[in-house]
């Protein structure tokens, strides 16, 4: 089912942003010989381009303005604020790995827990949304080296824990991932973004029995949880199980009346006829 497979992929990549996909905008950035006048003022190589093409005038404008003050000389508490400014209109653009590495910026002068854990996310989504493979795998490495750095104050954080698990998946380390995941279910045994995973990483390698058993296991923790509902069903379905299935995707359209989420669950609906 190879078509079927690669629903299921997509459906599931990124775990929590099954719904936001759907309206997150692209990304677009410019070539290095794009960046505005100034840019050899402070590290031109590794400073990301500015955002163009569908960016919104307004967010364009603040970003090229922000970036200006960012340049120029200026005191380094000043630079970080606005490197801290950069990441929100970076992530209204859809620009998350230049958000990402303005939030490393500023967390490198802040030094702060919670610094760190903004530009750890960012780096996260930055990776979880990245395409090209190489992108991809240098995102997962910059996302394992701001967290370690948090986990190394914080080692209970358990969410973070578990998407520095994640980004081993696309590092050709994906076992290092699972036991990172059972570390933190040893820890948490209804640690609902683990479960999920376990269960998301099931289906993705044809182990169908043992993703309905780890669906069921959050389901039964927070049975409002749609992404798992949702997988729950598809294991069903690869499962040969077409009556829980069929059950299972109709309770999902019942859950949320989204349309994405009522077209995905037809779409599954439509091919157990």
């Amino acid at each position: 089912m190879p078509m079927l497979r690669n629903r299921i992929i997509l459906i599931v990549v990124g775990a929590v942003l099954i719904l936001i996909l759907y309206f997150l905008p692209k990304a677009v950035v410019e070539n290095d010989s794009q960046l505005q006048s100034g840019a050899d003022t402070k590290t031109p190589a590794t400073l990301p381009p500015s955002p163009h093409g569908q960016t919104p005038k307004a967010t364009r404008s603040s970003i090229n303005r922000l970036r200006t003050r960012y340049l120029s000389t200026l005191p380094e508490e000043k630079n970080a604020i606005f490197a801290d400014s950069l990441v929100s209109l970076y992530n209204q653009a859809g620009l998350f790995d230049s958000a990402a590495w303005f939030a490393e910026r500023a967390a490198t002068f802040f030094k702060t827990d919670e610094s760190l854990l903004k530009a750890g996310n960012a780096y996260y989504e930055a990776y979880t949304f990245a395409v090209d493979r190489e992108k991809q795998k240098s995102l997962a490495e910059k996302t394992r080296e701001v967290f370690g750095r948090f986990l190394e104050r914080n080692p209970k954080n358990l969410e973070v824990k578990t998407k520095v698990a994640m980004t081993y998946l696309s590092s050709g380390a994906p076992m290092q991932g699972i036991a990172m995941l059972r570390e933190v279910l040893a820890d948490d045994p209804k640690n609902e973004l683990a479960l999920f995973n376990m269960g998301m990483l099931s289906i993705q390698s044809g182990q169908f029995a043992k993703a309905e058993e780890w669906l069921l296991k959050l389901t039964g923790v927070n049975e409002k949880h749609l992404q798992g509902q949702l997988l729950l069903g598809v294991a069903y379905m690869n499962l040969g199980k077409k009556d829980k299935a069929r059950q299972q995707f109709e309770k999902v359209k019942q859950m949320d009346a989204d349309p994405s989420v009522q077209a995905t669950a037809d779409s599954y609906l439509q091919e157990l006829k």
